[in-house]
């Protein structure tokens, strides 16, 4: 490790440690991650990583907090272009799968990560899934408004589809995983082709239901 490295400032500092922690958390785990290994990727002393972020647990929040703004960031940004909703939808589930595919270990430490943490990191967890999940279901609601529907469908109508949305994203994520030739713009657009069509009928007012019981 070299440690003639030149003082840099204290964000661009932390930013390379946290940069270095994702690595080996998303490698190792939390339990299994050792700070000697972080502090060798970042180029610095294991005193000045606890200097900088105060304890592993801080250190890990930091990561979460990272990966969720990143991700967060690249999303709205993306879905902020468009003027159809199908656009937007598509544009986001894009960004969104090609931060999975380009951030990895980012992915791991939010999606991945064993629940028996400490109250300080599910708590943080769950913030960056509520964030994502907030995003998502004001992209929706623009929809609903825009299309006219928001008559006949409401938060709730929104919310369900955040979350249908999200859910699938998530597992379509390991699936993208376990098919390297599948693009991210590829696998948003079987993900389109999947949910796009039936949001389309309920935005303009059509809704499925099963057929009577036959009479006995």
């Amino acid at each position: 490790m070299d440690r003639t490295r030149k003082r840099l400032p204290r964000s661009v500092r932390e930013r390379e440690i946290v940069e270095a922690a994702l690595r080996v958390f998303a490698r190792h785990g939390y339990h299994a991650a050792v700070v000697d290994e972080i502090a060798e990727l970042a180029g610095i002393s294991k005193p000045m990583v606890y200097l900088y972020l105060g304890s592993k647990e801080r250190l890990f929040v930091a990561c979460v907090q990272h990966a969720s703004r990143t991700l967060t960031v690249a999303f709205r940004d993306a879905a902020a272009s468009g003027d159809e909703p199908e656009l937007r939808l598509w544009r986001g589930l894009s960004a969104f799968f090609h931060f999975v595919a380009e951030h990895r270990d980012s992915w791991v430490l939010l999606h991945r990560q064993a629940p028996e943490l400490s109250a300080a990191i599910t708590d943080e967890l769950a913030a960056a899934r509520a964030s994502v999940l907030a995003e998502v279901g004001a992209l929706v609601r623009r929809g609903i408004e825009e299309g006219g529907a928001d008559a006949r469908l409401g938060a709730v109508d929104a919310d369900f589809v955040a979350h249908t949305l999200v859910g699938a994203a998530d597992s379509l994520a390991d699936w993208m995983a376990g098919h390297p030739d599948e693009t991210p713009e590829r696998v948003a657009l079987r993900l389109m082709n999947m949910i796009w069509l039936g949001m389309r009928d309920v935005l303009d007012g059509e809704l499925w239901t099963p057929p009577p019981p036959p009479a006995e």
